[in-house]
Parts: structure tokens; sequence; C-alpha cells
């Protein structure tokens, strides 16, 4: 069984525990393309864009196939 072989510090502890206190709120922003709340960084899951360039079909696009 894996032992840790010494402590870990304060510090450190708390250095990997700092971003569990961020907020979903403060990464949220809006798509451009269709307003829907999204995280930034990331592909907009209801139109399927990211910087301005279609990546996938949204949700509400049906496709045709």
């Amino acid at each position: 069984m894996a032992v840790p072989k010494k402590k870990t510090s304060r510090r450190r502890r708390d250095m990997r525990r700092s971003h569990h206190a961020i907020k979903f709120s403060e990464v949220v922003e809006y798509c451009p393309n269709c307003g829907e709340p999204k995280l930034r960084h990331h592909m907009c899951d209801a139109c399927g864009t990211y910087r301005g360039r279609q990546i996938r079909p949204g949700k509400t696009e049906v496709v045709a196939g």
C-alpha cells in the first residue's frame, strides 16, 4: 500500500487546495454567437463554436445524413 514518506506541509497542502474555492460563476462567459453561458476557453455546447469557428454541430441543430 502506498504511504507518503514525509508529512505534507501546510503551505504545500493549501497551495494544492487553492483551486477548490474557484466558483463556476467566475469563469462563465456568454457565447458571442448564440448568447448562451459557457466556460472560458471551452467550446459552446449550444451552438458548437469556439473563437468564431464552427467546431461541431450544436445540440439544437439537426445533422442531415
